[in-house]
């Protein structure tokens, strides 16, 4: 079973047909030569930010956290606070064969740290018009009976394709997979939340991670939302609002004059150059 994964990863591509499917920060954040962008979603898995991530979201003495997908399957048999979506979101890349090599390195750095590659079928959005670059590779379209099938394609803007919806295309994913030692499972939404607005590495703030990923995410589909990313998203926003109020209550405390009384005759607090000017007196 190992040997026959191998073989498919090696393999996979060859034919100028390399799909990579990006459900974090490759939705705002692509892989270089792609000639195609196509929103959709994959079917089967749910999406948490249960990964630890020590080389760029942290550091490996203070790690982050970063998304994965978790099989739906092992999933129903975790205690979580949120519930499933039934789709995970995001974009599909196409890789020009001449570029699949140089592509994968470039993510097999940026995607090591704990990630595995597996294999998943594609939806693409039934009328996506998110095209980043203009494509050279058709995109499959199937009539809803599958008793034929086209290809078209895709152009800058795709509307009004009544009564077709897209093929799936086979697309590699790199997923944290539970065995991984960066799997940390179920988390505290709000102990997450608050993990997530302290921690930093070399690609920048967590926050940041998870704020650019519920915006990506809200502007692939009217449907694309996620529950578990947004309400994260609410946590960290209501932390922060908390903080910044009783920092500036803080703040105007220690600026509000403040009068004392000795013997019932009320002082007045003097600040430094008042006290200066007193002793020069």
């Amino acid at each position: 079973m190992a040997d026959q994964h191998a073989k498919q990863i090696e393999e996979f591509g060859n034919n100028d047909d390399f799909w990579l499917f990006g459900y974090g920060s490759l939705i705002w954040k692509p892989p270089p030569h792609y000639d195609q962008r196509v929103p959709g979603y994959i079917e089967g898995y749910v999406r948490r930010f249960w990964q630890a991530s020590e080389d760029h979201r942290g550091t490996p003495e203070a790690p982050g956290r970063v998304v994965t997908l978790i099989d739906r399957a092992h999933w129903d048999t975790l205690t979580d606070h949120h519930e499933p979506t039934e789709r995970v979101w995001g974009a599909a890349y196409h890789i020009p064969a001449a570029k699949v090599a140089e592509v994968r390195e470039y993510l097999d750095i940026r995607e090591i740290n704990g990630y595995s590659i597996q294999f998943t079928p594609f939806h693409p959005a039934p009328f996506f018009t998110n095209i980043s670059s203009p494509p050279t590779s058709p995109v499959p379209f199937a009539s809803p009976s599958h008793a034929s099938s086209r290809s078209i394609t895709a152009s800058t803007t795709i509307s009004a394709l009544p009564e077709r919806q897209p093929a799936p295309i086979q697309c590699l994913v790199y997923i944290g997979l539970p065995e991984n030692p960066q799997f940390l499972g179920p988390q505290d939404p709000d102990a997450l939340a608050r993990h997530m607005l302290k921690s930093r590495g070399p690609s920048g703030e967590n926050k940041d991670y998870l704020f650019g990923l519920e915006k990506a995410l809200l502007e692939l589909s009217k449907d694309s939302g996620d529950a578990h990313v947004s309400d994260l998203v609410r946590r960290c926003k209501l932390i922060e609002a908390e903080k910044a109020e009783g920092e500036e209550e803080e703040g105007s405390a220690e600026i509000e004059e403040v009068e004392v009384t000795a013997g019932g005759v009320p002082l007045h607090k003097v600040g430094s150059t008042e006290e200066q000017e007193e002793v020069e007196k």
